[in-house]
């Protein structure tokens, strides 16, 4: 397990980071730090003996959070802006098919499962349909239309 990040490194974050219980002061679930923003690591630490932690502090939100490698980026890298995030639900405008076959009808809901910002075409996806994980650009993906409100 080696760091990516040293102290005092500009990071910035790849995903929103949602409050999991262990902020004081707001509910689970409340937005803290949204994807796009720039911190600086304050502390580098472990959790579970297998996973790099990184503390740090996001000035222009008051805020410092425990953020997990996958989660930053160098924040002078270049910064492609996403529609979805990892772990986000979405259905498939289009039908997608491989060679001839349907592998997820328009309609069909998926997760998102992994963010591809750095192609040349734009952002793209890595998201699990059911029996299948496909790679789809974001102009074939919707946002999961929610439950019981009227559009």
């Amino acid at each position: 397990m080696e760091q990516r990040f040293d102290f005092g490194e500009a990071v910035r974050l790849t995903r929103n980071v949602r409050n999991d219980g262990t902020f004081p002061g707001l509910e689970v679930g409340n937005l803290l730090i949204k994807r796009g923003s720039v911190g600086y690591v304050m502390n580098v630490g472990t959790f579970l003996q297998d996973q790099v932690i990184y503390t740090v502090n996001f000035l222009d939100q008051g805020r410092v959070v425990g953020c997990r490698e996958e989660e930053l980026q160098p924040a002078d890298e270049t910064w492609v802006e996403s529609r979805f995030e990892t772990r986000e639900k979405v259905v498939a405008r289009h039908t997608l098919a491989v060679n001839g076959k349907v592998l997820a009808a328009a309609g069909t809901e998926g997760e998102v499962f992994k963010v591809l910002r750095d192609l040349a075409d734009g952002v793209e996806y890595h998201v699990r349909f059911p029996g299948h994980t496909l790679q789809v650009p974001e102009s074939s993906l919707d946002s999961l239309p929610q439950r019981g409100v009227d559009v």
